[in-house]
């Protein structure tokens, strides 16, 4: 029996009509963008993922809204009144606006996707998602709602002091007077935020130059922070003492400031955070190596670093050393000490493209 080049095409045409019914209920996605990034360049990255996201929804069948508010407050509080309203978020920027997306959807089940094109992409760049590669990381999202792939991940959480003027921050619990805020990346409690703030700031277009410079700059005025550490490790027993230091980073993930690799070890889906810090203050032949180091993931392997596996952290200010200076996570501004830190075990779902989720999964399997 022949079978025609005219009746195969219309054969493949009939199943691409059932597979759109019966994906036909995908849901939607709710779009979050960064409008007034990249010095105002965003708004056209935005608006090119937001119809392309459509367009792609007109054919594999979901919907999409756009719920960005005028700052990172409003956009995570639409994504808070509108929860009933959405199946998925997607965000587009850099840390930040992962930040946003993780707030928004931590503990609800509701997967996240990430159109990377910030400056720093650290969250991106661990989980091996494409960075200032817009349509490729479109293609990645729609083809993780279609064929239903994603990868759960911890959380951090910090419940820490609010800076003057974030009492009004949606992260702000009116019943402890705290700020709330969950992380995906590194919490940055010493030099790390003062170079993250830093790098914040600046008018360098290229992210890790960016970094790199702000590096440069104050690792000159290295100053000695006076933290009040204990912390349960990750056998049950309890680390505690008094850590004078420039550096102390509590990380979910490896990278910080754009491609930095802080801490080599750190896993997004082992229920627990790593702690590290700078273990005395440094010397000129000592930084000078370290910088040498920031890229290659060989911080660690110096004498001037210490690293622990914990489960939960308390930081408050030590009696000596400098006053620690506000607390910084995924690129945000989260709040002063003391602090309460904690690991949240898959907290998070995110979307990733079927080879990511191949790959993660082997490599769980193998660890």
């Amino acid at each position: 029996m022949k079978i025609l080049l005219s009746d195969l095409l219309e054969i493949i045409r009939l199943f691409n009509v059932i597979l759109l019914i019966m994906g036909s209920n995908l849901g939607t996605i709710a779009v979050i963008g960064n409008d007034a990034a990249k010095h105002g360049k965003a708004k056209k990255i935005c608006e090119y993922v937001f119809e392309s996201l459509q367009r792609a929804g007109e054919e594999h069948g979901f919907n999409c809204i756009d719920i960005t508010g005028d700052s990172y407050n409003s956009s995570l509080h639409n994504a808070r009144i509108h929860a009933n309203d959405y199946d998925y978020v997607v965000v587009i920027g850099g840390d930040g606006m992962v930040s946003l997306g993780v707030n928004a959807v931590a503990g609800t089940n509701k997967p996240l996707g990430i159109v990377a094109v910030g400056s720093g992409n650290d969250f991106a760049r661990d989980l091996r998602l494409p960075i200032d590669r817009v349509d490729t990381a479109i293609a990645g999202i729609v083809g993780a709602l279609v064929r239903g792939t994603y990868v759960d991940l911890d959380a951090g959480c910090a419940i820490v002091q609010p800076c003057e003027g974030y009492e009004n921050s949606e992260l702000f619990d009116e019943k402890d007077q705290q700020i709330h805020r969950y992380f995906a990346g590194i919490l940055a409690c010493g030099l790390d935020a003062v170079v993250n703030n830093h790098a914040n700031n600046s008018k360098i277009a290229n992210g890790s130059l960016r970094y790199l410079a702000a590096v440069l700059s104050e690792v000159r005025r290295l100053q000695p922070y006076g933290y009040h550490v204990r912390a349960e490790l990750h056998d049950g027993s309890i680390f505690e003492e008094d850590v004078i230091t420039p550096l102390l980073s509590i990380a979910n993930s490896r990278h910080v400031g754009g491609g930095i690799e802080l801490c080599s070890y750190a896993k997004l889906d082992d229920g627990m955070l790593d702690m590290v810090w700078v273990h005395h203050m440094p010397s000129f032949r000592e930084l000078t190596r370290a910088i040498s180091n920031v890229y290659n993931g060989k911080l660690l392997e110096t004498s001037l670093f210490r690293w622990q596996r914990v489960r939960n952290v308390e930081i408050t200010q030590a009696e000596e050393g400098a006053e620690i200076p506000v607390l910084m996570a995924d690129g945000e501004i989260v709040g002063n000490v003391p602090a309460k830190v904690s690991v949240h075990g898959n907290l998070l779902r995110i979307l990733v493209p079927p080879a990511v989720a191949h790959y993660t999964n082997l490599r769980v399997n193998n660890n």
